[in-house]
């Protein structure tokens, strides 16, 4: 069995959720249903499968209605980063909780939803990760197994791993799942205040240190409400 590159998970959940209303109108994005499970259910229970201990949990969209949910979870243990004064984004809700999180630790947003393959996500990404080499090493999935994905993709990767943006008016071929080991390296010299992880990422990519595997399990994207029926429908076939 795969030693985990670390105990501890933070699970980003304190985004408006604005792409999933009328849904998120009277809930946090999270705490959407999804196969009778909210969505932050479907990403703890991953964590508690592969033996992730610790799941810090950012907090500012109906924070209480988070926390109520939460309260009586053992597997992840969960410990709350609060964010109710200002909404800080993927970036600046990492630093906010860094102090709550050890190096290296795995970042999962709270609505996406995956199936593994093989290995189960956290073990693939911690048989590869080099902290001597990499400030962040992100999951990504190509776009066969991408399920109701839309866009574009988002980055190249070459020969070593080593991961660049998509061009402009181009295609990418793979696709962030939203899940990562990230080094409190990347986190070093951050802005204050909200911003978002590409700007870290961006940084990363200049020095040679932002790297991704691809995921060999089966990847969907719950961005909108749309995309709730066919995800359903999916993970009943599975």
């Amino acid at each position: 069995m795969t030693e985990l590159a670390s105990d501890t998970a933070m699970v980003l959940a304190a985004g408006l959720g604005t792409r999933m209303r009328p849904l998120t109108n009277d809930r946090p994005k999270p705490l959407v249903q999804v196969a009778g499970k909210a969505l932050i259910d479907h990403a703890l229970d991953r964590l508690a499968e592969a033996g992730v201990a610790r799941a810090v949990v950012n907090l500012h969209y109906f924070p209480e209605m988070i926390e109520e949910h939460l309260a009586g979870r053992v597997a992840p243990a969960v410990t709350f980063s609060d964010e109710r004064a200002v909404l800080l984004e993927t970036g600046g809700g990492m630093v906010n909780a860094q102090d709550l999180l050890p190096d290296p630790f795995f970042c999962v947003n709270s609505d996406n939803i995956w199936l593994d393959g093989p290995t189960n996500a956290f073990a693939e990404l911690s048989q590869v990760w080099d902290p001597e080499r990499m400030d962040a090493l992100l999951l990504l999935v190509s776009h066969t197994r991408a399920s109701n994905f839309r866009g574009k993709g988002d980055f190249q990767v070459d020969g070593k791993g080593r991961l660049t943006r998509r061009l402009s008016g181009r295609i990418a071929p793979f696709i962030y799942t939203g899940v990562q080991i990230v080094s409190k390296r990347l986190l070093r010299d951050a802005p204050e205040g909200p911003f978002s992880t590409l700007a870290l990422w961006d940084r990363a990519i200049e020095e040679g240190r932002l790297f991704g595997i691809a995921f060999t399990g089966e990847w969907f994207e719950v961005g909108d409400p749309e995309a709730i029926a066919p995800t359903e429908a999916a993970l009943a076939g599975a």
